[in-house]
């Protein structure tokens, strides 16, 4: 993982930034462990990431602890959890794409120990 990434802050996003293009995404994936690319609807690009847990509990509050950070950076996932296990999938909606925001919270949902 890389601590760049975690030493930034996701700045507030309106729209009219260029999302970033396949090469880009590559060169930041590789700062982030274990997150997969998908492509959406439209093109849209993803960062998508499963998380494994013993209980519902244990996945209950990995994602409470998502949802506290993703408040402080001003950047929200797409969340789904049940018994075992927490998906996340992160873009930026405003711009139809991956930006660094999306991999800045990445990094950070990585550092969330529960």
């Amino acid at each position: 993982m890389s601590e760049d990434l975690l030493s930034k802050k996701c700045a507030p996003c309106e729209g009219g930034v260029i999302p970033f293009d396949i090469s880009e995404i590559h060169k930041y994936q590789k700062k982030v462990d274990g997150w997969d690319i998908s492509e959406g609807d439209e093109k849209i690009f993803f960062l998508c990431k499963k998380f494994k847990f013993e209980n519902f509990l244990k996945s209950q509050e990995f994602v409470n602890e998502v949802g506290k950070v993703s408040e402080d950076e001003g950047h929200h996932p797409e969340i789904s959890f049940g018994w075992g296990y927490a998906e996340i999938r992160i873009t930026t909606h405003a711009i139809k794409g991956l930006s660094e925001n999306d991999f800045i919270l990445a990094a950070k949902i990585d550092k969330i120990n529960v």
